[in-house]
This record gives C-alpha cells, structure tokens and sequence, in this order.
C-alpha cells in the first residue's frame, strides 16, 4: 500500500473514535519500511483522553521495535499531531520526536478551534519529513463535522455580540 492508501486507512480508523465536542476524530497507523503495519490507534480508544498517535506509539512500544525499524517507519495520522496538550505530560508530536521515527504523512493541518498547533513545524524541526495529503483533508473534516459546526456556530455567535 502506498501513502495514500495508509492515510486513507487512518482516516477510516478515525471514525472509531467516541464522540465528543470537545476533542478531534483521528486515527494514527504506523507503519515500517517494507509496508508492514506496526501498531494503530485512534482518539479515546483506551481512554477519553487518548489521542490517536500517543495511542498507536504506545502499543508499537510494547512490540520492542528497535531504533533500526522505528528510523525507517512512517507514522499516518489524519490530522496533524497535537503540540499543545494539557491532559497528558507530552504531545504527540514530542512522542514522535522521542521514538525515533523520521515520518509523518497527514491530511488536515489542526484546525484552530481547541488549540494553536504547530505539530508540523516542531516535527520538521526535529529532522522529520513531513508529507500533507491535502486533497484528503475533507475526509477528516467529515468525520469531525459535528465539532467543526459546533465552533463554527460558537464563533458566529461571538461575532454577532
């Protein structure tokens, strides 16, 4: 399967996640550099705070995948991974930083609803590649629409007072 088929799946994985107005819908799948998958995961998939790539990083923990695997690994994640988080001690970015895995294939930049994310800038910085699959971020979008609609009426109201 190539990026695009990956992503898609992240996305498909996406629409496990619970309901909430509150948080995004993503689903994250890592994958090694023969095409294999790894470990997945999506947001509040063990818990209400979980979130897709800290879940998938920690189930690739527990495999022993060693530093050679997790170079050439790719995480695919439907939106941009958090760098702003106030319910764990890191953000999924600061957990891909510190597994050693040097890509990241995405859909949809974070929207600015919830927080200022600049998951791909850090990554970037962190010697990641960073590829955005753009023409699919209307999938994600979808999947997210209730909250989207949700800060979308919330903001409208703002201005109107």
């Amino acid at each position: 399967m190539n990026d695009r088929g990956w992503l898609l799946a992240a996305i498909e994985l996406s629409r496990h996640s619970p309901v909430v107005t509150s948080a995004y819908a993503v689903g994250a799948i890592v994958v090694d550099a023969t095409g294999r998958e790894l470990a997945s995961g999506y947001s509040r998939d063990v818990d209400p705070y979980a979130h897709a790539e800290e879940s998938a990083l920690t189930r690739l923990a527990a495999t022993g995948a060693g530093p050679t695997v997790l170079a050439g690994a790719t995480v695919y994640t439907s939106m941009e991974p958090c760098s702003v988080r106030t319910s764990r001690p890191m953000t999924c970015t600061q957990l891909i930083l510190a597994s050693g895995i040097r890509r990241v294939v995405f859909a949809l930049y974070e929207p600015p609803l919830l927080a200022d994310c600049h998951g791909v800038e850090l990554l970037r910085a962190g010697g990641v590649e960073v590829v955005e699959v753009p023409d699919l971020a209307d999938d994600v979008r979808a999947v997210n629409a209730a909250l989207l609609a949700t800060a979308s009426r919330l903001t409208r109201r703002a201005d109107e007072l």
